[in-house]
């Protein structure tokens, strides 16, 4: 019998709840500079390909070489700005969850086997290790409307919190999209917009309105509706 949620219902235009983890639930990233590395493909992917390619050329710690090198590398990947739209994410030890919209009918499955090919390819050549890095495909939940993706952000920006310290705050995780939901962070691959558009009526007080909204989730808001608890991946 087939995992769950790993047939996929794909539509355009569908928002969804990715998940991921390490085969045998073993960490995928195991220093600060997996985390970047990860991210870093994230915006090369949802980023237009010449404004990777700025960036490079305004680096001024690359050689010459080294920046032609990659930005020949740029324009050989898969770019999938304009079809991609990511709404949240949150890195953890050993899994990853994403909330996104694809435009396109087939643009998820091309745009998840892009990443975690890339990944597993830079995680496999630093850690001298062969084989799979992730734990078969990645999972996927079709999301049917606005309440469902406002308190699906919540759920994936709450994943930290059991890993933060007593006195922590859930905005000091730097692997989340978290902390740029409560500032005026601007992460230009990273669209908002869907979610804080739930809270335009105090535009004012937009940023910490939301943080209000997930410092207040409880447990029994998830238990409130069972067709809520079926967004979410663990």
């Amino acid at each position: 019998m087939p995992a769950k949620n790993s047939i996929k219902t794909y539509v355009e235009n569908g928002f969804y709840h990715l998940y991921n983890r390490g085969v045998e639930k073993r960490n995928i990233f195991l220093d600060e500079q997996d985390y970047c590395v990860f991210l870093s493909y994230l915006k090369i992917y949802l980023s237009p390909v010449k404004e990777s390619v700025n960036y490079l050329e305004n680096n001024d710690e690359l050689i010459y070489k080294d920046k032609n090198i990659q930005i020949s590398r740029l324009y050989r990947l898969n770019n999938f700005f304009n079809k991609i739209n990511l709404a949240s994410y949150v890195l953890m030890p050993n899994h990853f969850h994403l909330e996104l919209q694809q435009v396109g009918k087939k643009d998820i499955e091309i745009f998840m086997r892009s990443l975690v090919t890339k990944y597993t390819m830079y995680f496999n050549k630093k850690y001298k290790r062969v084989g799979p890095l992730f734990q078969g495909r990645y999972k996927a939940i079709l999301i049917l409307g606005d309440e469902y993706l406002l308190h699906l952000s919540c759920y994936i920006h709450l994943n930290p919190l059991e890993l933060l310290s007593n006195g922590q705050q859930l905005q000091s995780y730097p692997w989340s999209s978290y902390p740029a939901y409560i500032s005026n962070i601007n992460i230009r691959w990273l669209n908002k917009g869907f979610i804080l558009s739930s809270f335009m009526k105090n535009q004012s007080n937009l940023f910490n309105s939301y943080k209000k909204f997930v410092e207040n989730y409880t447990k029994k808001s998830k238990e409130d509706s069972k067709s809520l608890n079926d967004m979410y991946l663990d």
